[in-house]
């Protein structure tokens, strides 16, 4: 079993992600994406389970600072934006096989582990 994280060092919530899945010796690919960011297919297996604006952060900083607070933008538009500024994503962003979770989701990634072969 091999998980895929995408998120920050920063983020508090994928610290967590991170010690879940190595507490229960988890290997763990993970992408920072201070260092390099999502590419638009990843981005799009995220969105279309959670959609553009469930994967979107409007209350991190950087999203603020793009002055995008009052941008309404199609889904297409929003994954071109959130390619080039992976900063303003919900982090983490987890994927297992054909499964993926966006932000905290414990619950469904001890689901994942119980039930890898």
């Amino acid at each position: 079993m091999e998980i895929q994280v995408f998120g920050t060092q920063k983020s508090a919530d994928t610290r967590k992600a991170l010690r879940f899945f190595k507490e229960r010796r988890v290997k763990v690919h993970f992408v920072d994406l201070n260092v390099r960011a999502a590419s638009k297919g990843e981005l799009t297996r995220f969105a279309q389970k959670f959609g553009a604006e469930g994967i979107l952060d409007r209350e991190s900083k950087r999203f603020g600072s793009l002055g995008l607070r009052t941008a309404h933008y199609s889904d297409k538009k929003w994954l071109d934006v959130l390619a080039d500024e992976p900063l303003i994503l919900r982090v983490p962003l987890v994927r297992w096989q054909n499964k993926v979770t966006v932000g905290l989701a414990e619950g469904e990634w001890g689901k994942w582990v119980d039930g890898a072969p």
